[in-house]
């Protein structure tokens, strides 16, 4: 923690109102403004209380008696210190101890970004949508699938920018391997933080790149140290390596976030048959007791941090191994962690995923599928939002646009229905009675232009008048949006003086050499 004689002056922030206003016309699609999204549907859920009881005492008594590895000797020595049992790398803790260091966490918090317009707020009833993260490669129609490239990673932020209903700049839209990667968070982090004004994220991949992703968020927001300190500004997402393990880099970044009050997503990656148990109720007892047990960690040494729950339960395929997304199995397993999210009183955290290979229908009806899973268990923090294919191998263009029409859509449907007066019309009822239609009435004239959802994406017309026009297929329609999109694209206001500072820090931090690498 930073003291506050370390402090300097707060600048002038940038973006804000006026600098949305001057985003907000537009010429490649009319799209939804941007708004924080509000669950007003009621939670599916799959389990009984006794069959959330059953989960939880299951997950406990694997915390107590099997235990889990902690690749990281400051973790252990802190749960040590704690109370925990510790046998090498082995951890068995309490149940106790894990509710009572679950029950400092915030049910609901925000995360600010440099852009005070931008604020999101994680748990209660809120969903936010994150872009795809992490792909190591990029496709498009015109170029097919390749390995990333900077080009590409930039190409994502521009739509992760453009796109109002994707909240979040989270990981690397695709991973871009002409950078090295001593040096390659440097570079992403510039580009994300002056082509974008969103929330952002550190990857916990080694110390110094936690370290040099919180500086640059800290001069992208023109902050002082206990300014950073004081809110969420930005977020980690960590995995365990299920069965059973969590691993040293991933603890060292969780833990250095947490301890300047910077939220921590924990988010086994179970997949039932391969990394977890075969049963769903097996495989989410397994991932509730990995999660558990890092987020107890976090609040032991900084009680009231943020963090989340995270769900990445699904299954592989029986037949090939191949991992499985948007499967029904997906889907019941989301919403399973919805009920033990809610239970435990914590955000929860799952994924738009598919495993089509092509942005084609079963892309989208996967797609459909997760996103929907996620709308139904009351998922809080929708990462890789838009566009993911592979299993999370492929950023696509035409995938990214598509999944945004999708969530549009859903945050449409997600809007309170009104009942004042006039939305029940019952004058316009009167007036047009048995025999008439409600097209010509003032009542439809009032209100057809903002009546019903408008797609940017979805062709209407009939079979005549569409192959008339070329018979242009959802993903070639998709794919010339893109285009437009990145075409029109501005990058938001910034200080130039914050700029030249984030300048001068890359260039100072990639004279030391980043960090480190084995090649």
């Amino acid at each position: 923690m930073t003291t506050e004689t370390e402090d300097r002056p707060a600048r002038r922030r940038s973006g804000g109102r006026s600098g949305n206003a001057r985003r907000g016309s537009t010429i490649a699609i009319k799209q939804s403004p941007w708004e924080l999204t509000v669950n007003t549907d009621h939670p599916t859920t799959p389990l009984r209380p006794d069959g959330i009881e059953a989960i939880h005492n299951a997950a406990m008594t694997v915390l107590e008696t099997i235990g889990i590895e902690f690749l990281n000797e400051d973790a252990k020595a802190i749960l040590k210190q704690a109370g925990c049992t510790v046998t090498g790398d082995n951890v068995r803790m309490g149940r106790d101890f894990v509710m009572e260091m679950v029950g400092t966490a915030p049910s609901q918090f925000d995360m600010t970004p440099r852009n005070l317009d931008r604020k999101v707020t994680i748990g209660g009833d809120h969903m936010a949508f994150v872009n795809v993260s992490s792909p190591p490669n990029a496709m498009d129609l015109d170029h097919g699938r390749r390995p990333g490239a900077v080009e590409d990673f930039r190409n994502f932020m521009k739509l992760t920018q453009y796109f109002n209903c994707i909240h979040i700049a989270g990981g690397y839209p695709v991973e871009p391997i002409d950078i090295h990667a001593s040096v390659r968070h440097l570079d992403c982090l510039y580009d994300k933080l002056t082509m974008t004004d969103k929330v952002c994220h550190a990857y916990s991949l080694g110390p110094e790149r936690v370290e040099d992703v919180m500086e640059m968020v800290r001069i992208a927001g023109g902050l002082s140290h206990s300014e950073f300190d004081s809110r969420v500004r930005m977020y980690t997402n960590i995995n365990s390596s299920s069965p059973l393990k969590h691993d040293w880099p991933m603890l060292d970044g969780a833990m250095r976030l947490a301890k300047r009050g910077q939220m921590v997503s924990v988010t086994p990656f179970t997949l039932s048959g391969a990394m977890a148990p075969v049963t769903l109720a097996g495989a989410t007892v397994q991932a509730v007791a990995e999660g558990l047990c890092a987020i107890a960690l976090l609040q032991y040494i900084n009680p009231g941090v943020p963090v989340v729950m995270g769900s990445f339960t699904s299954n592989v395929d029986m037949k090939t191994g191949a991992p499985a997304f948007g499967t029904p199995e997906y889907s019941r397993a989301t919403q399973m962690a919805g009920q033990m999210a809610r239970h435990y009183g914590l955000p929860l955290r799952a994924s738009n995923a598919c495993a089509a290979n092509a942005p084609d229908g079963q892309a989208m009806w996967e797609s459909s599928n997760s996103l929907w899973a996620c709308m139904t268990a009351g998922v809080n923090l929708v990462y890789h939002a838009a566009g993911w294919l592979e299993g999370g191998l492929i950023a696509s263009y035409e995938k990214f646009v598509m999944d945004c029409e999708i969530i549009q859509q859903m945050q449409h449907y997600m809007r309170e229905v009104s009942v004042m007066e006039a939305d029940l019309a019952v004058e316009a009822i009167r007036e047009v009675g048995p025999d008439g239609h409600f097209f010509g009435v003032q009542h439809t004239q009032d209100r057809y232009e903002t009546a019903f959802y408008s797609p940017f994406l979805s062709d209407w017309s009939n079979y005549e008048a569409w192959h008339e026009a070329g018979a242009v297929w959802t993903s070639e329609r998709a794919n010339k949006i893109s285009k437009a999109i990145l075409e029109e694209y501005a990058p938001p206001p910034m200080d130039e003086d914050i700029r030249a500072e984030l300048e001068a820090f890359v260039a100072k931090r990639k004279e030391e050499g980043g960090a480190p690498t084995d090649f």
